[in-house]
């Protein structure tokens, strides 16, 4: 039989702190486990061998020893998982074995920077790219904050988190910029403690994680058509800009992503048929003028993809969407100065635009919801703010473009 229980070690004086420690006794063999914490002796039960709060109004104190306890118990816990993984894996064991593991586990403990390393690795493994991608830039930011340092998540505390959100909103980023790198880094914190990197202490519970409601980002279908009938003659990249923002319209919203990565064979019999990145779903348009008019203008893809985002194939292909994005966007805002248009344009808004004209024309919910490939018409209310049919789709979006 083994067991692990938590000791205190007075000072010799009696005048300063004493020294936690765990006692393991295995078949009569006795080893000590020095915690690294301190406490004075009157914050030690002797009777229960339990720390015991000071005074009520020492709130720091008291903080700072439940901290303690809360470290301590889940340092036990640790002993006590290594002492059955032995139990159930060897014949026989000792004392110094118990010890040698639990020492080994400290040394392997992950720091909160590797953590979040291996986490986006594991990910870009995975094939989810983009969370991947969040997760680098969290780190990013959070490194940035910390000024290099790192640390361990048994560090991560309330204070902390909050000085980071503080430290963001300093930077001038908005409510639901900073909240998405807190909620990010939750979830970072709660996989750490699933994988046992530390104790659930709620750090995240004085910060926002909400999201706020954000200003409007659809136009008018007359707004639309002004940025169609623009003069761009001789502004090579202002009308390729427009021609994206269009077929992205045209395409029920499609998502950029999804154009960017659209191949030549996903149109076939007057129909594109395509996975969304996002989702994985399957959606199917029906192929109209308007789209064709667009690929008419733009010499064929030297590669697989049917527009002109990606032209090589040689591993840089999100480098190249990315930058096409960023470039696209850019541009946007000079077309929604010369077509009047107030909302900030970019990729993101042609396809919010078509839900809410969709809506405006009564299109159906479902029907909306289903075509733009939302997992839920709840999604799709959210996404909205206000306001399956392939072939009612179809028809929906032939509705919407006959006017264009």
């Amino acid at each position: 039989m083994s067991s692990v229980k938590l000791k205190f070690r007075p000072n010799a004086d009696n005048t300063h702190e004493g020294t936690l420690f765990f006692q393991i006794i295995h078949n009569r063999e006795v080893k000590q486990i020095t915690t690294g914490y301190h406490i004075y002796e009157k914050e030690w039960d002797k009777r229960c061998e339990n720390i015991v709060l000071v005074s009520p109004i020492a709130d720091d104190r008291n903080d700072f020893l439940r901290e303690i306890q809360d470290k301590t118990m889940w340092e036990r816990r640790k002993l006590e998982r290594i002492i059955n993984t032995l139990e159930d894996t060897r014949n026989s064991y000792t004392a110094e074995d118990i010890v040698i593991c639990y020492k080994k586990s400290v040394d392997e403990k992950k720091s909160v920077f590797e953590y979040i390393k291996s986490q986006a690795e594991r990910l870009m493994k995975l094939g989810r790219v983009r969370t991947s991608e969040t997760y680098q830039q969290t780190l990013t930011s959070f490194m940035r904050f910390r000024n290099g340092a790192d640390l361990y998540f048994d560090m991560l505390n309330a204070d902390m988190i909050e000085h980071y959100e503080s430290y963001l909103r300093s930077n001038y980023l908005c409510r639901n910029t900073t909240s998405f790198y807190m909620r990010v880094l939750r979830c970072i914190y709660n996989r750490a403690v699933e994988d046992g990197l530390t104790v659930q202490a709620d750090p995240f519970k004085r910060v926002y994680t909400g999201v706020d409601k954000t200003s409007k980002r659809a136009i008018s279908f007359i707004e639309i058509k002004r940025i169609k009938e623009l003069d761009l003659s001789g502004k090579p990249d202002l009308e390729y800009a427009r021609d994206m923002f269009l077929f992205s319209f045209c395409m029920r919203g499609m998502s950029f992503i999804d154009i960017a990565y659209l191949r030549k064979k996903d149109l076939s019999n007057g129909y594109v048929s395509y996975i969304r990145k996002k989702t994985g779903q399957q959606l199917t348009v029906r192929w109209e003028k308007s789209m064709q008019d667009i690929v008419d203008k733009y010499p064929e893809n030297p590669t697989q993809y049917l527009l002109p985002v990606i032209l090589r194939q040689d591993g840089s292909e999100r480098k190249q969407y990315l930058s096409k994005l960023i470039f696209i966007n850019r541009k946007l805002k000079i077309i929604a100065r010369l077509a009047r248009v107030t909302v900030p344009l970019s990729m993101y808004v042609s396809r919010h635009s078509w839900a809410s004209i969709a809506k405006s024309k009564n299109v159906p919910l479902s029907v909306i919801s289903e075509g733009m490939g939302h997992d839920s018409e709840e999604t799709t209310r959210i996404y909205l703010a206000t306001i399956i049919y392939a072939d009612r789709i179809d028809d929906a979006n032939s509705q919407i473009l006959k006017d264009l």
